[in-house]
């Protein structure tokens, strides 16, 4: 099944769908190893991977080639972070088509003026209701698989407020977009708002102020998971920690986890293919799997 039919299905279910922020190929296949069903490529950490602020300072080409690798490297549904679409109009046509032909099922498209900024960071501004509905359209009308997901994100809320807010919600969603976004939820207030307000209008969710089961019972499709970035932060932070101060690095993220890292990136599968077609003459036969680790006998590394 298609990618995108997919994540259609999905969202019809009664089920709400989870999807964890991954913002490389390695955190999808472990996302996708745990039994998740859908991911969601994050902006921050794409721009976090390749030292940046979120600040809109990645081009349209950098995100789509991250989403990309993301989506080659999983058989499940990826939703994207697509910024504001990088320009006008006629720059979210181009956006649309570059992220389907990259494989993604559905992208985001927030009403910030560009450069955008975190939805959680102060200062942000955003563009008139109007022009973010041209965007919309734009988008809808460029999708050529009629089931990838538009989803309009919504930034108003700590700018104007919620009448503001509830008025782009549902003119985005007349435009055509699948579904809406309000990124910048801080109180379970606000969450139960949110939900109030815009109860029979698809939504997605950006947060855990609560679990995912009572996320569900608010009436939320869809529910994008943070806190990726601080788990790995911690954890290499610890690691390198020991290895400065102790000299070794004996943290091991996998544990007693069925699947070493190397099995968990197919090695075992592409030496499998080597084999078959021949290559096992080339250097990759100087590669053999100890363990969780993998060898190369022709530099004892």
């Amino acid at each position: 099944m298609r990618a995108t039919a997919r994540l259609r299905q999905l969202m019809k279910s009664d089920q709400m769908v989870v999807a964890p922020f991954c913002f490389d190929a390695i955190h999808a296949k472990i996302a996708q190893r745990v039994g998740f069903e859908c991911i969601y490529m994050t902006g921050m950490g794409t721009a976090a991977a390749r030292g940046y602020p979120d600040l809109g300072l990645l081009t349209e080409s950098e995100m789509v080639q991250n989403a990309r690798y993301v989506a080659n490297a999983v058989d499940m549904p990826v939703v994207a972070d697509a910024d504001t679409g990088y320009g006008n109009p006629i720059n979210v046509r181009r956006t649309v088509r570059d992220y389907e032909d990259a494989g993604v099922a559905g992208i985001h498209i927030e009403d910030q003026v560009f450069p955008k900024r975190c939805g959680f960071f102060e200062g942000k501004e955003v563009v008139p209701t109007e022009d973010h509905v041209q965007r919309v359209r734009a988008a809808v009308d460029a999708r050529r698989d009629a089931d990838f997901v538009i989803i309009a994100r919504v930034d108003s809320l700590a700018v104007t407020g919620w009448d503001d807010t509830i008025l782009r919600a549902h003119a985005y969603r007349q435009a055509g977009a699948d579904m809406v976004f309000v990124d910048g939820i801080r109180t379970l207030d606000d969450l139960q708002t949110y939900a109030r307000v815009l109860d029979g209008v698809p939504r997605l969710y950006n947060g855990m102020l609560l679990p995912a089961s009572r996320i569900q019972e608010l009436g939320f499709k869809l529910m994008i998971a943070g806190g990726t970035l601080r788990v790995i932060s911690h954890a290499v932070t610890a690691a390198f920690q020991e290895l400065r101060t102790a000299g070794t690095m004996t943290f091991d993220p996998f544990g007693d986890h069925e699947v070493s890292f190397v099995e968990l990136m197919g090695t075992s599968d592409a030496l499998e293919m080597a084999r078959q077609y021949g290559a096992h003459k080339t250097d990759v036969s100087s590669t053999r799997i100890e363990g969780s680790s993998v060898v190369d006998q022709s530099s004892g590394v």
